[in-house]
């Protein structure tokens, strides 16, 4: 998918960027579980693997970590709301961000293959 042609490593950014923002919004949702453990995607990480060769699935497997919270609660819950709430915001830019990008490629082929 990272050596597309067409859409070069937007599609795999896109699908990343998709399962994160699944992570963080259990992270929100279970805010006040007791022992439920905050876990987060390293983007980072899981576009290295895909740009290496790997399938989505299996870097994003490989870059879910479970958060180290700066002020663990004592019901063993790791989710610090604030936190979550900014990380799935920036996220939600960027995901928005590398949509607008293959929409603009995707009107950009069919303009090309109208003729226009």
């Amino acid at each position: 998918m990272a050596n597309d042609g067409l859409f070069g490593v937007h599609g795999a950014a896109l699908a990343v960027r998709s399962q994160r923002m699944g992570v963080l919004a259990s992270n929100i949702a279970n805010a006040s579980t007791p022992g439920y453990k905050a876990r987060d995607i390293d983007f980072g990480a899981a576009m290295r693997t895909i740009e290496a060769g790997g399938t989505s699935q299996a870097a994003i497997g490989q870059a879910t970590l479970y958060r180290v919270p700066l002020q663990p609660s004592q019901d063993g819950n790791t989710v610090e709301l604030a936190a979550e709430q900014t990380a799935f915001a920036e996220n939600a830019v960027a995901y928005q961000t590398t949509l607008s990008f293959l929409n603009g490629r995707i009107g950009t082929i069919t303009r090309a293959l109208r003729g226009e």
